[in-house]
């Protein structure tokens, strides 16, 4: 694990982009995160989303996490019957932030808040931050635990859907400013399960990005609720393609891939194709990867060193309104 860490100390002053969440180069438009009564069947199969943000240790200035269309009940959200959601996100820092085995989990069971809660607000259906930004912060770089092997200070969110039944569609940026976008220089993101909005144009590839450390000789790739939409696939440094299964509806799909020596300390990229026909609006889909242990491997926002296929162009450009909280 230690050299893996060490290796990823710096890479992301070249990917300032790394702090927005989903990155442009994923080509997906939203994160999503459903109330505890959704039904699963809708993409979302726990209902709770952890991400951690690295600052740099040199960093100085506060830091602040800002979040796009928090609230659950306007127009980009997804509604079961009327909107009734409540979602409440959380940010910890502080020992035990991100060092307890729980966080490295696809469930939120056991100790995953570890950590100093610094700050948490619940957003219901207000209409106040429908297609806004509202700002958490500031916090000094050294709230959040200190991991020498990643260069800095880590921060966790978790995003949990604690009352309803719909779903909540957003995005993180971690920032300098509290006004707008100014991205953390030598900052990064990642999960360890991703729950995720397809954009709706046939024929889209979206990718994820999971690093594979130096003692990983296979993984296996989890997807949730695709609903046969397509195609996934895998590209690495020494692969041109790959495919993995595909999920359908309200189940898991699960397929094991050996890793070569080339491949270790990079990063694979995960392509979901959707069709070239059919067209499957609102499909939400959740992803994880494992090692041959059986332990969760990050997933960043952006490739290590730089992508394996650097021959893909990026589809989706984002639209957001620009009024700040």
């Amino acid at each position: 694990m230690k050299s893996f860490l060490i290796a990823l100390t710096g890479v992301f002053c070249m990917n300032c982009y790394a702090q927005q969440i989903p990155a442009p180069e994923e080509n997906i438009p939203y994160l999503v995160t459903f109330a505890k009564d959704g039904v699963k069947s809708w993409g979302d199969d726990d209902f709770s989303q952890t991400w951690f943000f690295v600052v740099p240790k040199y960093q100085v200035k506060p830091v602040y996490l800002r979040i796009f269309d928090p609230e659950t009940g306007g127009e980009l959200d997804e509604k079961k019957v009327e909107f009734n959601s409540k979602t409440q996100y959380s940010i910890y820092g502080g020992k035990t932030c991100f060092t307890t085995k729980d966080v490295r989990d696809n469930k939120p069971t056991g100790n995953y808040k570890s950590g100093n809660l610094l700050y948490t607000k619940t957003f219901g259906s207000n209409e106040i931050y429908d297609g806004e930004w509202y700002t958490f912060g500031p916090f000094n770089p050294k709230e959040g635990e200190f991991v020498n092997e990643y260069g800095g200070y880590i921060f966790k969110v978790i995003a949990e859907g604690i009352s309803g039944d719909d779903g909540n569609l957003y995005t993180y940026f971690l920032s300098e400013s509290p006004v707008e976008n100014k991205p953390v220089e030598g900052g990064n993101a990642f999960t360890f399960e991703y729950t995720f909005r397809l954009s709706d144009k046939p024929d889209n590839v979206a990718h994820l990005y999971p690093f594979i450390e130096e003692n990983v000789i296979s993984v296996k790739i989890s997807n949730f609720d695709f609903d046969n939409d397509g195609n996934v696939n895998i590209i690495s440094i020494a692969k041109k393609k790959e495919l993995s299964n595909s999920s359908g509806d309200n189940i898991w799909a699960t397929s094991e891939h050996k890793i070569i020596e080339q491949e270790k300390k990079t990063t694979l990229d995960v392509q979901f194709l959707k069709s070239k026909t059919k067209v499957i609006k609102n499909n939400n889909v959740t992803l994880f990867v494992t090692n041959q242990y059986g332990d969760m491997l990050p997933i960043y926002t952006m490739p290590i060193g730089g992508s394996p296929n650097s021959n893909y162009k990026v589809q989706f450009n984002q639209k957001k309104k620009t009024t700040t909280y």
